[in-house]
This record gives C-alpha cells, structure tokens and sequence, in this order.
C-alpha cells in the first residue's frame, strides 16, 4: 500500500509541474500551427481592390465549383465504398479474401495520376476513341458522341476512383464490428438482406462512413494536379494563380482563408448532422453469419469489386508500365535525379516527423491534462488543411524574415544576406511536417498508448530518466508503429504536389513536379516513369493496412 501511494504521488507531482517535455511538445504545436494562423490572420489584411476583383469574378466560380466537388465525390465514395465494405464483410463468395485487399490498392495512385492516364486513353485520338471509329466507320468527331474526360464529371470519377478506399476501410471496420445479435433479430423480423442492410447495419455504421467521407473530401479540397489538368477553377487553382500568376500575396493568403473556413464548415456540418444520435455496440462478439451469394449473385459481387480495383489501379498501372517501357534512355537518366530529390525529401520528413510525434506522444503521456491534450490537438491540425494553404501560411512569415534578416545585414555589415530560408528544401521539409506530422502522430500514439504506465515506474524505480525510459525500453517496443508511422509519412511526401510546386527550391524537382509539368505539356510518355515509381512507392502503406487487417480478422 505505500508503495502504491508513493507511485500514485509521484505521478501527480509529475503532472503538476513543468517539466522539458512539455515545453517540447508546446514549441512542436506551435511552431507548427503558425502557418495556419498566418492564413487566417490575413482575412484581416488590406489586400486593396484585388480582392474585390476577386470576389465578383472567379470566387462565386471556385465555391460552385468545390461545392459540385464535394457533392459529387462524397456520392461516389459513399457508394463505392459501402457497397464493397458490404460485400466483403457480410457476404460470402468466392474470391471475397482477395478482394479484401485488392480493394485497397487504389489508394496507391494519386488522382492526377488517373487523370493523365484516362485522358490519353479517352481523348479523340487516344486508343479507346480511335478503335471505335475503325469500328464502326465513323470519320469525324460529329459521327458520334464520346463524353469528354477533361470536365467536371470526370475530376469526380477520377476522385472516387482514388479516395473510395477511405471509406471502404471504416465502413468494414463498422460492419465487421456490429453485433450478431441485432443483425439476427432483424433477420427474425422478416427482413431480408437488403432490408437488414438499409434499416440496421447501414445507420450504425454512420459514424464511420461520415468519417471516411470527410477525409475523402478533405483530399477533393486539396488537390491541385486533377483539377487544373481538367481546367476546372477551384480553390487550389485559385490560389496557385493569384499568388505567382498576379503576384498578390495578401490576395492569396486570403482566399486560402476562405478555404479553411469552407473546410471548418464541412466538418462542423457533419458532426452537427448527428449531434443526437447515440452508435452503441450491443450484444456478444460472435462473428455474424454471412449471406451466400450464389450464381448471378456471385457475378455480380466479382464485378461490384473488381471494377473499383480495375479503373483505380489495375489500368492505369498497366498503361504507365507499358509506357515506361518505351521510354527513351536519355529520360531515365534524368529520372534518377528527381527520384534522388524525392527520396531526401521523404526520407528527412519522415525521420523528423517520427522523432517530433514521438516527443509529443511521450510528453502528453509523462504529463496529461488540457493543457497538453489541446497542444497535441493543435499540432495535428495542418492534415486537415491542402497543401496550398499551408504552403502559403510559410512563405509569408518566411519571406519576412528573409528580408528582416537581410535588412539587418546590411545596416551591419553591408552585406546582403538574400533569401536564406524561402525557396528552400528546409522550408519544404517545414511545409511537408505541417501538412503530414498527424498522420505519424497518430500511429506512433497508438503504439505508445499500448504500453502498461507500470513499465514506466518499473524504469523509474530502477533510476531510470524519462529520457533514458524512452530510449531503453518503449522504443524497442515501439519499433513496428515507429517504422509504420515512418512509411506512412515518407508515401505521403512523395505524392505532395501543391506544397512541392510552391515551395520547392530552384531547379530542384521532385517525381511529383516532373510528373505534373510533362503531363501538362502533353508528354505523358515521358511522364511514366516518374508516375509508376509514385505509384509503386504507394503501394507500401497499402500492403500494411491489408496485413493489419487480415491479422485482426484472424
């Protein structure tokens, strides 16, 4: 007993007090929460009568836009990814185990990835329309009607195609997760599959899919490569434009306010919409019973799967494959510099965002409270946030500091410092570690929170600091989520277009840019090789999730 009152009093004086590590974790949140208060901070700015321009001609275009987006991806998600989260979960047909973690594979490919390939396969002189008018003799494009890819309906498609999986994987998790008992009372009831899956598994699994979906809209928000490639003015285009097309900072930081604030609104709506709902998990943990799908049912369920797989992965991998088997040598040579550069960007992001999620974890462990909890909260808000934003919320305090630094300099010296930070691979890994330190923090928490809080007073008992406890006994332990949220981090790196298109330095391109920029010039041939090697690097945290998942099922 005095030994338990000791430990107990020895926690609470450690809470109380100040100790290094939460100084660390409060320097991490806001360090990183600057950029983002930047942004905001600038709907106060004078930006003269740019703005106003702004406001009567393109910013009613962007909202419609974004708000077409977001109706229309939201639709397609929800559709693909329940209906396939449905399929695997309950039902039972051959090949269902396959599909499992075939389904996920599209997660691999960015959206401007599809969009490249699909247009040079769909557009009037791509294979698909070529064939058809040999086909079918047609001679002029007035003989027929092909939808064109380059449109608002197909930037959906494109992003339902690549974002579906994030509520695939939380609606199996819900499904998988709902009680025997209520599914066979419905069953009881006299309600079919259908019925069951409408009125009771589908409203529990609520939460899920809401949460999926806005993840998946969050990206729609964010993406620059599909939506200016398709010539459709939104947000992120906006921003790209007003800030090196006119020139207009203030203008730019300003229109990236308002998408921070239409992205606010999507979430507030969301959890508004469900504020009374109550999801409890009732019942006993037996696994439910699958339906047997049989005959047409079977076909079906083989097409409802693999078409997803087939138009989001399988596809566009083949045609980037055939492609960068044609590339000429003189291109892969200069491949491997951008691989190079894409490689020590990921890489060093990944390692620092390791190590700063671990700081934060172990401090809020070592001393929890509100004061921490709100830091943490703070810290992760930039994954919320497009890569555009952030990128503008740095180069404003950076190129003031820039230019602070130089003024000095030559009051001083006489000398002219330049631009020290803007335009740098430092403020670039500074922009990735907002934009992606959430994804790693979560991760490495999650690991962290598995350890018994009796391992720590075993480590101090023994003497042991807690620096000396972190590094001796919870990050062996913690070894498999480290490398997780390392991966994790390093994928999402290297598919970053916006914030690398912005920020990166002078003739220092990434495989992303590359890709970006040939594929703009209509050189997509030239752009595969750089394209399959994104989409081979993506396929690591795809394998992950899927062996996590089989292992859990088992």
């Amino acid at each position: 007993m005095v030994l338990v009152s000791l430990i107990r009093r020895s926690r609470t004086s450690v809470r109380r007090k100040v100790t290094p590590w939460s100084l660390l974790v409060l320097a991490i949140a806001l360090l990183i929460v600057t950029p983002i208060a930047v942004v905001l901070s600038s709907l106060w700015a004078d930006s003269g009568e740019i703005w106003s321009h702004l406001a009567t001609t393109v910013l009613p275009t962007y909202v419609l836009n974004s708000l077409a987006l977001m109706v229309g991806v939201g639709a397609g998600v929800v559709l693909l990814g329940v209906s396939t989260a449905w399929l695997v979960s309950i039902c039972q047909f051959p090949g269902r185990r396959v599909a499992e973690w075939a389904l996920l594979l599209p997660l691999a490919a960015p959206a401007y990835l599809l969009a490249y390939v699909y247009t040079d396969l769909l557009e009037y002189y791509g294979p698909v329309q070529t064939g058809l008018r040999s086909l079918f003799g047609w001679q002029r494009v007035t003989d027929y009607w092909f939808p064109s890819v380059r449109s608002l309906g197909g930037a959906v498609l494109m992003f339902s195609l690549v974002l579906y999986p994030y509520v695939y994987l939380l609606a199996r998790v819900a499904f998988r997760e709902q009680s025997r008992c209520v599914l066979e009372a419905s069953r009881s009831l006299g309600c079919g599959p259908w019925q069951s899956f409408w009125r009771v598994a589908l409203p529990l699994a609520r939460p899920a899919i809401a949460a999926g979906m806005s993840l998946a809209l969050m990206e729609t928000l964010s993406d620059f490569g599909t939506v200016q490639y398709f010539g459709i003015n939104t947000f992120t285009t906006g921003i790209y434009r007003t800030w090196f097309g006119m020139g207009e900072r203030v203008a730019a930081s300003q229109l990236s306010s308002v998408l921070l604030l239409f992205i606010a609104v999507l979430v507030v709506l969301e959890q508004w919409s469900r504020r009374q709902g109550r999801y409890y998990r009732t019942g006993t943990d037996k696994p439910v019973v699958g339906y047997r799908l049989q005959g047409l049912q079977q076909a079906a369920a083989w097409l409802a799967c693999g078409l997803p797989v087939a138009l989001g992965f399988a596809i566009p991998a083949g045609v980037l494959l055939s492609m960068t088997a044609r590339t000429t040598r003189d291109f892969v040579d200069s491949f491997w510099v951008y691989a190079r550069n894409s490689l020590i960007l990921a890489g060093v992001t990944a390692l620092v965002g390791v190590l700063l999620a671990l700081v934060m974890a172990y401090g809020r462990r070592l001393q929890p409270g509100t004061v921490m909890n709100t830091a943490v909260q703070m810290a992760a808000l930039g994954y919320a946030f497009p890569g555009a934003v952030i990128a503008v919320g740095i180069l404003i305090p950076v190129a003031r500091l820039d230019n602070a630094i130089d003024a000095w300099m030559r009051q001083l010296f006489g000398i002219s410092t330049g631009l020290l930070l803007s335009g740098t691979a430092a403020a670039l890994v500074f922009a990735y570690l907002v934009r992606f330190l959430a994804v790693g923090f979560n991760t490495v928490d999650t690991s962290l929170t598995r350890i018994k809080p009796s391992l720590d007073d075993a480590s101090r008992s023994l003497g042991y600091t807690p620096s000396q406890t972190l590094r001796r006994v919870h990050a062996p332990i913690m070894t498999p989520g480290l490398l997780t949220a390392a991966i994790l981090i390093f994928v999402d790196v290297m598919k970053e277009l916006p914030a690398t298109l912005i920020i990166r330095p002078f003739n220092f391109d990434t495989l992303a840019v590359q890709v970006y920029r040939l594929a703009s010039d209509e050189r997509l041939a030239e752009a595969a090789a750089p394209a399959l090697a994104i989409v081979l690097v993506g396929i690591l945290p795809v394998m992950l999730l899927s062996w996590q998942m089989q292992r859990k099922t088992r």
